[in-house]
C-alpha cells in the first residue's frame, strides 16, 4: 500500500465533505468551497470525521492514483481551513511591485508596466516593493499564478536579477574570464 494513500484525512470542525456517486468531492469550510472529481476506480469512505481513500488492486495505475487522490483531497481540506500562500522576491535595480486595486503592477525593466489581474479566488499583496504574496484556497491555482508572475523575469544566473520564490536558491555563474592569452 502507498504510505501517503493509506494515511487517513482528519476533517476539522466547521468543514463538510460531500461525495456523490461519480466521486465528485465537495469540501466546504470557513474560507470557501472547493470541488474536484476523483477517479471512479478509487473508493472514498467517510466515517465520523475521518476520510480514507482505498484502491481496488495493486495495479500500477491504481497505485499511481491512490496517493495522488488522497493528497488532492487533503489539500482541499487544508485550503478551505487555512488557505495557501506563495511568496516571491524581486531582485534588481528598478524592479518593483505595487498593488493597484486588486491588480498587481510590476516594473521589470520593460518599456511598460506589467499588470497582472488575479483570477477569482486569488488575492495578491505587495508588502514591500520587492516582495509579492499570492493567497488563495486552491493550492494548484496559487502555484500557477505565482509561476505566471515569476515567468515575467526569471532569475538570471550571472547577477541573480529577476523574480524568484522566497527561499529559492539561484545557482550563480561566473562572468567572463577577462585576460590575455
Amino acid at each position: 500500500m502507498s504510505r501517503i494513500g493509506r494515511a487517513p484525512i482528519t476533517i476539522p470542525a466547521g468543514v463538510t465533505v460531500k461525495i456523490d456517486e461519480n466521486n465528485l468531492v465537495q469540501v466546504k469550510g470557513p474560507k470557501g468551497e472547493l470541488s474536484r472529481r476523483i477517479s471512479q476506480v478509487l473508493k472514498i469512505n467517510i466515517e465520523g470525521n475521518i476520510l480514507t481513500v482505498s484502491r481496488p488492486s495493486d495495479d500500477k495505475s491504481h497505485r499511481s492514483l491512490h496517493g495522488l487522490s488522497r493528497t488532492l483531497i487533503h489539500n482541499m481540506v487544508v485550503g478551505v481551513t487555512e488557505g495557501f500562500t506563495k511568496n516571491l522576491e524581486i531582485t534588481g535595480v528598478g524592479y518593483r511591485a505595487a498593488i493597484q486595486g486588486k491588480n498587481l503592477s510590476l516594473a521589470l525593466g520593460y518599456s511598460h508596466p506589467v499588470v497582472i489581474v488575479p483570477p477569482a479566488g486569488i488575492s495578491l499583496e505587495a508588502p514591500s516593493p520587492t516582495s509579492i504574496s499570492v493567497h488563495g484556497i486552491d493550492k494548484e491555482l496559487v502555484g500557477a499564478v505565482a509561476a505566471n508572475i515569476r515567468k515575467w523575469r526569471v532569475p538570471e544566473p550571472y547577477k541573480g536579477k529577476g523574480i524568484k520564490y522566497a527561499g529559492e536558491h539561484i545557482r550563480r555563474k561566473e562572468g567572463k574570464a577577462g585576460g590575455k592569452k
